[in-house]
């Protein structure tokens, strides 16, 4: 469009909506049942939901600063406490989500050191290099073989056997 544009030329059509033109003096009744409904079923309402955000504003609760207690490990429950068994589940998945992150982490930092040195890597990424290794010799001697469906349980069976197996190549070696 033109900047001096002709306002004649260019009318904006009609609206197709009538206009309402009262022509008695009763009250609508839409608008006194409107009414109505606001002040008895709707300013209550929101007086009340109000009310119930104000004191959720004073105890902010942020669920990404959430601290768990450390609760006992599952070789410390006593026989036939399932809420310990419970916890105990609960913590592990929680140490192993720990474990992965920290895997994650190392793998990271060294494919960045990998990049920036570039074909010096193996000389300037060593610790890096044998950091990652123990982690991730770490966390496979923990959880490794477990599958997807691995629980606390089976987790502590594989640490007990090896470590009957470690203290049998003891036992081995000395005699």
């Amino acid at each position: 469009m033109p900047e001096d544009s002709d306002w004649e030329a260019y009318k904006v059509p009609p609206t197709r909506t009538p206009v309402s033109e009262r022509t008695t003096s009763v009250p609508n009744p839409v608008t006194f049942f409107q009414t109505v409904f606001n002040y008895v079923v709707d300013a209550p309402v929101t007086f009340v939901r109000e009310w119930i955000e104000r004191q959720q504003a004073k105890n902010k609760f942020y669920y990404y600063h959430q601290k768990f207690r450390r609760v006992p490990d599952l070789s410390e429950c006593l026989e036939g406490d399932y809420l310990c068994f419970f916890e105990a589940e609960a913590q592990w998945r929680r140490d192993r989500m720990v474990d992965q992150e920290i895997v994650e982490i190392v793998r990271e930092r060294l494919g960045a050191c990998k990049q920036r040195e570039g074909p010096n890597q193996f000389q300037n990424c060593a610790k890096e290099a044998e950091l990652l290794a123990q982690v991730t010799k770490a966390y496979q001697d923990r959880y490794g073989d477990l599958g997807v469906h691995g629980n606390a349980r089976t987790c502590l069976m594989k640490q007990k056997h090896r470590m009957m197996e470690e203290r049998k190549a003891q036992a081995n070696a000395s005699q």
